[in-house]
């Protein structure tokens, strides 16, 4: 059977599904694409086992085949040809020839029958939701999920659905990000749902900035998120995500105003000298003045001083300065409000006017 397309036509496809797809496998298989191919369309599903991907493309081909082909080769091979080069896909029983132009390439194929594809159990819970809601949401937050942590449900991101206010929560132990959009889901919804790391990042990948809505499909055991061209799948984390509202400080009595651009720059230039593995960085605040300082095991030191709306008692407290920096650059806001209490208690981070994502980072002794 042929196949034939154009270059960016395939390449599309191919580079939505490709991060699914991971390097090192325990199934020989799982290297490859599902490829589903028949009236004048091509389905590509690429499954790591946690998560799936489909998606499709328009082709001419004549019949009807299902095989599976290298993900990885295929896509360099597409991403190597010309701009528009056309594309003839010549399937047999264990080979297929692409050729464009005057390049020919033979891959091997490995049959379709033995290609694993999640089955999800039938959903309990159907909602819709406007696309760059969700998009932003895990913009937002997703920075904060730990990595390989022994506590598995941190190595993901809380979605947390209730009262028709959808909200996601992400925390590694050390800090923590949350944010929320309100009357943005069906009220009769309440779940929370645990999504693994991999399936938040390639989430973040698929979903754009656009108005229209998408479906998400919810089972005790897996979530479904239906998309133009694109369906995904992605078994969640069994475990009880930590009550997060414990975490957030109260009692605040000290209020720090800046200006996010100059906060950023001075804490980026103080951090230059700061302990590369701990990158401790040390806060020192008086009326209308926070002064950073940083240093490191080889007795070099650094400081600035930054103007700040702040009228109460002088206070010293030290941060991770990469916590810091990455909750400042998630925030839109121009001006960023820090909420502080004494030495050993937590730091709430949020833009001016903004209160629907927060940050919560921990101090450490300096």
């Amino acid at each position: 059977m042929k196949i034939n397309t154009d270059r960016e036509n395939l390449l599309e496809p191919l580079q939505k599904i490709s991060g699914v797809v991971e390097r090192r496998q325990t199934l020989p298989i799982l290297a490859n694409i599902l490829v589903n191919a028949g009236n004048g369309m091509i389905h590509l599903t690429a499954t790591d086992l946690e998560v799936e991907l489909k998606t499709e493309a328009k082709v001419e081909c004549d019949g009807e085949a299902d095989f599976t082909i290298p993900a990885r080769k295929l896509l360099d091979i597409c991403k190597a040809l010309p701009e528009s080069a056309p594309i003839t896909l010549d399937v047999g029983e264990d080979k297929v020839k692409l050729q464009s132009g005057r390049s020919r390439f033979t891959l091997s194929l490995l049959p379709a029958r033995d290609y694993p594809v999640i089955e999800p159990t039938p959903s309990n819970s159907v909602m819709s939701i406007n696309e760059s809601t969700l998009n932003r949401l895990i913009e937002k937050t997703q920075f904060a999920m730990a990595q390989q942590d022994v506590r598995y449900y941190l190595n993901g991101m809380l979605l947390e659905i209730n009262k028709g206010d959808l909200r996601t929560v992400a925390t590694d132990g050390h800090r923590l990000a949350m944010s929320q959009s309100n009357k943005s889901v069906p009220e009769d919804i309440s779940q929370q749902l645990i999504l693994p790391r991999k399936a938040v990042i390639e989430l973040g990948r698929l979903l754009a900035d656009r108005d229209g809505d998408i479906k998400i499909e919810m089972s005790n055991n897996y979530i479904r998120v239906l998309m133009e061209n694109a369906v995904f799948t992605s078994k969640l984390i069994d475990g009880r995500f930590p009550e997060y509202q414990r975490v957030m400080p109260t009692g605040s009595n000290k209020e720090v105003e800046a200006d996010k651009a100059n906060l950023r720059q001075s804490l980026t230039r103080v951090s230059i000298l700061s302990n590369e593995k701990y990158r401790g960085i040390r806060f020192d605040l008086k009326e209308n003045l926070l002064q950073l300082q940083a240093h490191n095991p080889e007795q070099e030191e650094s400081e600035e001083e930054l103007e700040v709306k702040y009228s109460g008692d002088e206070l010293k407290i030290g941060f991770n300065v990469g916590y810091l920096l990455d909750a400042i650059n998630a925030i839109g806001e121009e001006s960023i409000i820090i909420e502080l209490k004494d030495t050993n208690s937590s730091a709430l981070i949020y833009g001016k006017d903004n209160i629907e994502s927060r940050y919560v980072v921990m101090p450490m002794r300096i």
